[in-house]
Order: C-alpha cells, then structure tokens, then sequence
C-alpha cells in the first residue's frame, strides 16, 4: 500500500526491451537507500517489485506486457522522470489517501491553465472510471494523492501547489500526455457492496 505522496523524482538511466517484458534502471537514491530486492516501490503510481538494487542509488524492476499495454509506462524511457514512493510503513502517517498501486486506467492531459502561484490541470476521464470520482474526493495521478477540484462526464481537475509542481513529474507534463489513473479504492468497494445487496434484494 502506499499514501500517493511522492518521495523523490526518479530518472530512467536504461530501459532493456525483452521479449514480454521491459526492465528499466531507475535511479532514485532515497528510495533504494533501504529498498532490498522484493520490496514494492511505485513507480509513476504503478506498484513495482525490486528485482535488483545496484550502485549509486539506482534499482531495477521488471516490467511485465500487460502493465506495459495498460500504463504510462509503455512511453518511457532512457532520461524520462518518474514519480517514485515507497511502500507506507504500518506506524507511518497517512498523508495522502489509500493507494494500492494498481493503476485503473490511464488519461491525458487536456489543458493546464496557469494562476499566480498554482495551476490547474484538466485531464480526461475514462468513462469507466468516472462514477469513481467525486468532486473535492481523491486520485492518484502518476502516483500523485491529488483532490478533484473540478469535474465534468469526461473530464476532472486537480489544482496543484507549488511543491507539487516541482517535487513531481506533473509540473513539466505536457498536454496530450498520458498519465495513470487510480480511483479511489474505497468507492470500488462501496459500489461491490451495494451491487451484492442489490442482487440479494433481487432474489
């Protein structure tokens, strides 16, 4: 589990294209200072599992097809920045929200609209997803706990301060970029429950 609050901004330093797989080389010297191999550390929002930790705060993982079809993650590589956290800690202060690290879908950002010292980020919804996001609610957004602070049938917004501008990889993405998308986890499993009740009520 993680909390989607970012720790460090990672950068790809190599990417090796296998035949149902990638493995990238990631350095982040704060997350790997006491990752062991095994260990999860989200990468962008989507939960890796360390396959190697090596020199100079760099760490390995492997990347398998389907996560590769179904995330950002596909777009990257050798010089890309990543958003990197590792996994919370039992004893650890929930600062964000529940994170699982398993992405749902991914966007785009639609549009960036800059104020004094924030900005806002319109990011297209998948239709799938939208009944999960509520306006002033949670998303994780490449791995990022951020509120919606605006919301249409195909589309939400988040305003971002300045730490998060710069401490992530959302103050430089681009329109037209993708971006992963988790939804809130509790709100899945609300709408499970009353799907069950539902069908009780039903019989």
């Amino acid at each position: 589990m993680f909390t989607g609050i970012v720790e460090e901004l990672g950068e790809v330093i190599a990417k090796e294209d296998l035949r149902d797989f990638a493995r990238l080389v990631i350095r982040g010297p704060l997350v790997s200072s006491d990752a062991g191999q095994g260990d999860s550390i989200a990468v962008n929002g989507v939960c890796l599992t360390v396959v190697d930790v090596l020199p100079d705060g760099a760490f390995s993982v492997d990347v398998i097809g389907e996560t590769l079809n179904r995330t950002s993650l596909r777009a990257i590589g050798v010089g890309s920045r990543v958003n990197l956290e590792r996994a919370a800690a039992v004893n650890s202060r929930l600062g964000g929200h529940i994170v699982q690290g398993h992405v749902d879908g991914t966007g785009h950002v639609v549009a960036r609209t800059r104020a004094d010292d924030w900005e806002v980020v319109r990011i297209a919804l998948p239709t799938a997803l939208a009944r999960y996001v509520v306006e002033k609610g949670s998303i994780t957004v490449d791995g990022v706990s951020l509120t919606v602070s605006g919301l249409g049938h195909d589309w939400f917004e988040v305003s971002l301060i300045p730490t998060t501008l710069e401490a992530t990889t959302l103050g430089a993405v681009d329109v037209g970029a993708p971006v992963n998308l988790e939804v809130d986890i509790i709100a899945k499993y609300v709408e499970r429950l009353l799907d069950a009740r539902d069908g009780l009520i039903g019989e």
